[in-house]
């Protein structure tokens, strides 16, 4: 039986494991999560959908940035949006996204523009705090503006 997950965008809400967030927190200090919403946010400021975060300019707010964006059909313009951002500003752009290399928008805007730490194994996404199952997908955290990507 395959795993719907795994060719679906039926699910595009996957919240990030703390402790992998406090573990990147520690070393980047993110002053926003650019995709939340009120119940899942890990900074103290954050975009949530009604703030439409792909229309603002990212590059205004100062300091280093956190990003775990839907990963339905729109992930490639999350990801072209963190790649654009990057150039107009110095500080880090986190990404945790699914390691999905044959995508074109990994060759364009990942590969040879940003650090890539491939995560081992398959993350427990949270849901409203609780881990869950195994994601059905690898991970990958993308760094814009930093040193490498260790997780």
């Amino acid at each position: 039986m395959l795993n719907k997950g795994i060719f679906s965008s039926d699910k595009d809400d996957w919240e990030t494991p703390q402790k992998l967030f406090e573990k990147l927190n520690d070393r980047y200090h993110f002053v926003i999560d650019l995709a939340a919403t009120s119940k899942n946010a890990k900074c103290k400021n954050y975009y949530t959908v009604e703030d439409d975060a792909l229309s603002k300019d990212w590059s205004k707010v100062n300091g280093p940035k956190w990003l775990n964006p839907p990963y339905g059909r729109q992930l490639g313009l999350w990801v072209k949006k963190a790649y654009i951002s990057s150039i107009k500003c110095k500080d880090p752009i986190v990404l945790l996204i699914p390691a999905r290399t044959d995508t074109s928008y990994w060759h364009d805007y990942i590969f040879g523009k940003a650090n890539i730490k491939f995560i081992r194994g398959r993350l427990k996404f949270e849901q409203n705090g609780v881990a869950g199952s195994p994601a059905p997908f690898p991970s990958a955290i993308i760094v814009y503006n930093g040193e490498e990507a260790d997780q």
